[in-house]
This record gives C-alpha cells, sequence and structure tokens, in this order.
C-alpha cells in the first residue's frame, strides 16, 4: 500500500480581514480553512502567516509502493512527450457510446489493430491542431503511456479552449512551434476577447537529455537518478492552462495535467504523473468556492478517498507566498511524483482530474458573465494579479523547469503572466 506523509502548518494563520471581500460562511462544504485564510490574506495590510514546514519528498511526500511503481522494465525510451510550462497542464470520453455499438458490428470485418488506427486518425481531426507526434507513430505505439497521454491531453486542450470560445464569442490563435532538441508544442491563446482578457491553454511534448540544472531540481524532491555517461534521456508531456478573466467577479482558473518518464543507464525507466486545478478569485463567493471545491472531490472520491484531503493540502501549501504571507488563492487540488499504484490506475485518476476542467469551472463563469464592477474593483483585481505574477516567476517549479531546459519556447512558459497587473 502507498504511504503518504502530509505537510504540517506550525500554527493557525491570524490576519486582518478586508472588508471589500465577501465574508465567507464557515458552514460552506469543503472549503474550509484555506478559504477562510485567504479571504484574511487577500488585504493590503498584510500581517505574515505562519511558516511553513515542508517536508523533503524522500521522507514520504511521494507515493510510494512496496513493489516496483514509478518504473518499467529496460526499454527503448519513446521519442516524443510533453512538458508543460506552468506547474507547476476537461474531457469528454474518448468514444461515444454510439460508436462502441459500430465497432461491435464491424469487429467481423475489420481487425481490431485497424480500427484503432483509424480511430487515433479521427480523434485527432478533433483537436486544435494536428498532434505533436505525427500520427503514424501514435497509431504504432498507441498502447504505450506517451501515445494515451498525449491523446487526452491534445482532447482536453481541445474541448476547453472551445468551451471558453462559447462563452466568449472569440477565438484561439493557434500556434504551432518546435524545439530543435526534441519535440515541440502547440499554444493557444485568446486575448482581448469579450469576457477573458487572456487565456491561454497550451500543450507540451518533448524528449532530449535532462539538463544538470533539472536533474538538480528533481534530485531535490527525492528522485534517485542514475544516467549513463553522465545523461539522462527523458520524455515529458503535458496541458497547462491559465485564464485571467476580464470581469474582477469571475475568478481565475489554472489547471496543469502532466506525465514524465526517464530512462535510467540500465534501461530502466522511472515514470510518474503531476498537476492540478485551483482557483483564484479577486472576491470570493462561498457557493462558487463550494461547486469548484466539490468538483475535484468528486473526481478523486472515485480512486481513493484520501486523495481529496491530501491533494488539497498540498495545493494549500504549495500554492503560497512566503514573502508576503499569503495564499495565491483558494486552492484546489496539487499532486507530484504520483507513481502509484500502478501505471494505468495513476493515469485512470488524471483522466478524471482533466474530464472536471469544464464542469468545475464554465459554471462560475457563465453566473458572473454579466455582474456589474466599479473601478475601484477592477483596480483590486490588478493587485491581486500581481501577486499572481510574483508567485509564478519566483516560485513556480514548472515556470523553472521549463526556463531550465533548453530550447523551451519563453512565450508558452510565461502564457500564465496576465495582460494587465499591478
Amino acid at each position: 500500500m502507498a504511504t503518504i506523509v502530509l505537510y504540517s502548518i506550525n500554527r493557525t494563520a491570524q490576519t486582518t480581514v478586508r472588508q471589500c471581500l465577501i465574508p465567507y460562511s464557515k458552514g460552506a462544504s469543503r472549503v474550509d480553512s484555506h478559504l477562510s485564510v485567504f479571504l484574511k490574506t487577500s488585504v493590503r495590510r498584510l500581517t505574515s502567516l505562519p511558516r511553513v514546514r515542508w517536508v523533503p519528498n524522500a521522507t514520504g511526500v511521494r507515493f510510494m509502493s512496496l513493489g516496483t511503481a514509478g518504473r518499467t522494465a529496460p526499454g527503448r525510451t519513446r521519442r516524443g512527450a510533453v512538458l508543460v510550462a506552468g506547474a507547476a497542464a476537461t474531457v469528454v470520453g474518448f468514444v461515444a457510446s454510439a460508436t462502441h455499438f459500430q465497432r461491435a458490428e464491424m469487429a467481423s470485418v475489420i481487425p481490431k489493430t485497424e480500427e484503432e488506427d483509424t480511430e487515433i486518425a479521427e480523434k485527432c481531426k478533433t483537436f486544435m491542431s494536428p498532434p505533436c507526434t505525427d500520427v503514424k507513430v501514435l497509431q504504432q505505439k498507441k498502447e504505450e503511456m506517451c501515445t494515451r497521454m498525449e491523446m487526452l491531453i491534445m482532447e482536453t486542450q481541445a474541448e476547453f479552449c472551445r468551451a471558453l470560445e462559447e462563452v466568449d464569442g472569440g477565438k484561439f490563435k493557434v500556434d504551432r512551434w518546435e524545439r530543435k532538441e526534441g519535440g515541440g508544442g502547440i499554444s493557444c491563446v485568446l486575448q482581448d476577447g469579450r469576457v477573458f482578457e487572456k487565456a491561454g491553454v497550451n500543450v507540451s511534448v518533448v524528449f532530449g537529455n535532462l539538463t544538470e540544472e533539472a536533474a538538480k531540481q528533481m534530485r531535490s524532491r527525492g528522485k534517485v537518478l542514475k544516467g549513463k555517461d553522465g545523461k539522462l534521456p527523458f520524455c515529458a508531456m503535458g496541458v497547462s492552462s491559465v485564464i485571467h478573466p476580464t470581469n474582477p467577479h469571475i475568478p481565475t482558473v489554472h489547471f496543469n495535467y502532466r506525465y514524465f518518464e526517464i530512462e535510467e543507464g540500465d534501461g530502466t525507466k522511472q515514470w510518474w504523473f503531476g498537476g492540478g486545478t485551483d482557483l483564484t478569485p479577486t472576491y470570493v463567493n462561498k457557493e462558487d468556492g463550494a461547486h469548484f471545491h466539490n468538483s475535484l472531490k468528486e473526481a478523486c472520491d472515485k480512486h481513493h478517498h484520501q486523495y481529496y484531503p491530501d491533494f488539497k493540502k498540498w495545493c494549500d501549501r504549495y500554492f503560497y507566498i512566503p514573502h508576503r504571507g499569503e495564499t495565491r488563492g483558494i486552492g484546489g487540488i496539487f499532486f507530484d511524483d504520483l507513481d502509484s499504484p500502478s501505471q494505468e490506475e495513476a493515469f485512470s485518476f488524471v483522466k478524471s482530474c482533466a474530464h472536471t476542467v469544464v464542469p468545475c469551472y464554465l459554471p462560475i463563469v457563465q453566473k458572473h458573465l454579466n455582474d456589474p464592477f466599479s473601478p475601484e474593483e477592477k483596480d483590486w483585481q490588478q493587485v491581486r494579479r500581481g501577486r499572481y505574477v510574483e508567485f509564478n516567476l519566483v516560485y513556480d517549479r514548472g515556470v523553472k523547469f521549463g526556463l531550465a531546459t533548453p530550447g523551451s519556447r519563453i512565450e508558452s512558459i510565461l502564457m500564465s503572466l496576465p495582460l494587465t497587473a499591478k
């Protein structure tokens, strides 16, 4: 069984509540102490929150099993995978029920492998852009986790972009880019829209040799990496999104889901998943917070009853700004280095999280589309965005990793920054 060691906070935060923020009801479901802390710390006159006691990954924050979690048998590293530039990245089901009936009827005349190849090709036509990896390669390696994850992140990008376009009325600009060291990505950005001042949804699929800086960052989290001749071949992939609405009563949302694979000197592969979804409102609405957290809890509870409470606490601690003594928002879930109980079960959990992106956020957007706001409320939104910028540039692990990776696309890494801030 997996062993989980949780972070802890030394003492209770005590700060002054800014009157312009809506008071939060203690009885609201699931959005408990962290939301209260956010309300208190989102003030112009701030006092310090308690220092957070970080537990190193090596002491148990990683999910580990007693067997071979996070590793696969020696083999070739697949040349195509993803890097998400924002940590640190919702999908409708892969096949509709009608398609299942059609497949059953055709099974006697069409070999399964040919049918699956056709399905991959047809799915790729629904994406915002052709996938990063060539469709023929995806068909040849359809059983590999890198292929399955790339299909998931491409679907997630397409569904979320189209849901936002429907609300905003604008269109995402699609920009494909390549990395000479290996791989590339697809950046989708909607800017100066009717509803969204800036909305970005990025997919990255990269591979190559891990840099010493990136390897050092991973080892600091407890990873034991044994290269050959000083080289560590890797592949990484993920989807990352940050949405900055124009109206201060519509919250900013961020999500990121990713997969990482490293081949060690003896051919053994280490793998893990990471990601999460979190909400950063300018003005907290308790019903919005409850809806957001309950949606995430439902997705987590399908897989393990401890996932939501554990990953919520992890998110609360990760999105904390030490130099301000503030939290970045009302949290959500966050996890990293997830390599158990099995690769299949970990992937299934990530799929459930990705499927939750649209239903946990779009109802909140629709609810506040026509809310009036004053110049003072817009000004406060700009200040809160400034805190968002500070966190991403100083502490975000995904940004640091992206900037330390040769050939990374700076525009995609910094996509999370708002168009305007104070």
